[in-house]
This record gives C-alpha cells, structure tokens and sequence, in this order.
C-alpha cells in the first residue's frame, strides 16, 4: 500500500502532511452464410473493435491518495454520487485487520478532474458508506449531491463499475487523480492471497511492469481499455524485494508458498461491490450475494 500504497500514509497522518485502460470473404451470388462463418466473422469484428480511451474524466484526487466517481450498473441519474478510494486512504487512518468502518459521517472533499486533468470542482462527502483492509483494500464515500447535478454542471459522468471478475491479460488504465498521470499495462495474474505487514488481501490482481505505481496512486481506478469499466482499486506494489512486509507485499497460493515480485504492483477487485447495493445507490451487507467483510 504504497505510500499510501500503505508506509507514507501512516508516516504522513503523524506528520499531518497531504502528500501522501472485418469484412466476410465474398460469396457466391445468392449463397447463404454458414451460422459458423457469421459467428467468426462477428468475433474478428469484436476483437479487432478499438479499445476504449481511457482519460481523467470520472477521476478525482484526494488529500493524500487518488480516486473516482463512480456507479453501480443498476444506479440512476438521480442516485447520491459515490466516489471510491482504498480502506488505507480514509482520513481516520488504516483499519486493522478485521475492522470494518460503516456509515460514518464524512465532511471530506475531492477534487474533481476534467478530461484531460484540469481541476473542476470541489465535491464533498455526507458520510463513508463503507471501509475495510480485511480481504479487501477500499473505502467508498457518499456524496451530497447526485449523479446527475455534478453531469448538468461539470459535463462529468461516473465511471461504472463492472459486475464480473476481470480477465487475465487485459489490456488496463491505472489512472492516478493525485498525480495526473496514467499508467499503461496488462493483468498478469491473480495473487490467491497478499500478505502486507498485518493485512491480508484476496484474489488480487496482479500487474505487469508497465504499471509501477508510487505513493499517491493509492485508490486509482483500474480500468479495463476494452470496455471502459472499472475492474479493480489500485493499492500496492512491491518496493525493495522484502517478503511481506509493509510497501513489500508478498504473495502466498492454495500451498503457502511465498512469492515475491519486486517492482510489481496490485489492485484489489471490485466486482463483488455491486452486489452490495440496492435501488437508490443504497448500501446494504445483508443482500444476496454481498460477500465484503461485515463488522
């Protein structure tokens, strides 16, 4: 959790500093497709679709980390905003392992950005829905306005957040509102388990090199470039090659057998978050199928 991305953010709470993504062969006259032919021609087409571009619009910038807004598939226009960050970035500083923080009263600001990085606005919570460093590493943030009043005035939609696990080898954005500055590179794989100092993440995506975050990327979206959704928080990468210990996160499979990828960077999936929504952008752990962590 990288600084943060995990060691600077606890070294600057105490110092009270801010720094912290063709056509079918010709045919004879009047002859039909073969179903099979038309299925090919379809998936040729699907692959050779170009990928999203991926850009600042949806992000936002904390005191100390990165961010964005963001939507549930099923969240309206008229929904309260949420904006998502990492459980290690909240203001009331790191959960430990097995605390969970729930619905409290939040006066935070975000700094919204424009496409191409420019400050916005100014948005401000009403409270944290929800924060956690136990299997997972977010925070999630209401909003004192909606969806559709930050699209009328600042011409700015939420990203959305996919529903389904990410795929290894997608091609990925990490976009770092902190920073103002994009990271391009591929899913390489899925970590079983992430041991951090006390923490411990699961089934989190793992980057290839191209995506060496620093401290302040911490809550950056993950977005998949082929659809243009979110599939994961960014919130720590391996520093010097140290076996789990903190800003050297380690890797432990189904045998507990430790890994270790210096310079390589994780994120934590977000999938399993829409679940745990109802009408209303409304938060709520006892749904059917909500699997985060419960007090």
């Amino acid at each position: 959790m990288k600084k943060p991305l995990i060691g600077m953010l606890a070294t600057l709470l105490v110092a009270g500093a801010t720094a912290l993504a063709g056509a079918l062969p010709a045919q004879a006259a009047g002859a039909a497709q073969a179903p099979e032919i038309v299925q090919a021609a379809a998936a040729d087409t699907a692959k050779a679709a170009p990928p999203v571009a991926v850009n600042f619009a949806g992000t936002v910038a904390l005191s100390n980390c990165s961010g964005s807004l963001v939507r549930m598939p099923g969240s309206a226009a008229t929904d309260p905003a949420l904006v998502l960050s990492n459980g290690h970035c909240l203001e009331s500083g790191m959960p430990g392992p097995g605390e969970v923080v729930l619905n409290q009263p939040s006066s935070r600001t975000f700094t919204l950005l424009s496409s191409t990085g420019a400050r916005l606005a100014t948005l401000r919570a009403s409270k944290v829905v929800y924060g956690a460093m136990t299997d997972t590493d977010v925070s999630i943030y209401q909003l004192n306005t909606s969806y559709s009043s930050i699209k009328s005035r600042y011409g700015i939609s939420p990203l959305t957040i996919a529903d389904t696990h990410p795929t290894r080898g997608a091609d990925i954005r990490v976009v770092s509102g902190y920073w103002k500055k994009i990271y391009s590179c591929s899913i390489d794989g899925f970590a079983y388990r992430l041991h951090e100092a006390d923490w411990t993440f699961k089934d989190s995506v793992r980057y290839t090199s191209g995506c060496n975050v620093i401290g302040g990327t911490s809550g950056s979206p993950v977005v998949d470039t082929a659809t243009g959704l979110l599939v994961a928080v960014n919130n720590t990468i391996n520093e010097n090659g140290e076996s789990c210990t903190l800003d050297n996160p380690c890797e432990v499979d189904q045998s507990g057998a430790v890994t270790v990828h210096q310079g390589i960077g994780y994120a934590q999936e977000t999938y399993g978050i829409p679940a745990c929504f109802a009408s209303g952008n409304r938060f709520d752990l006892t749904l059917p199928g909500c699997t985060l962590p419960r007090p």
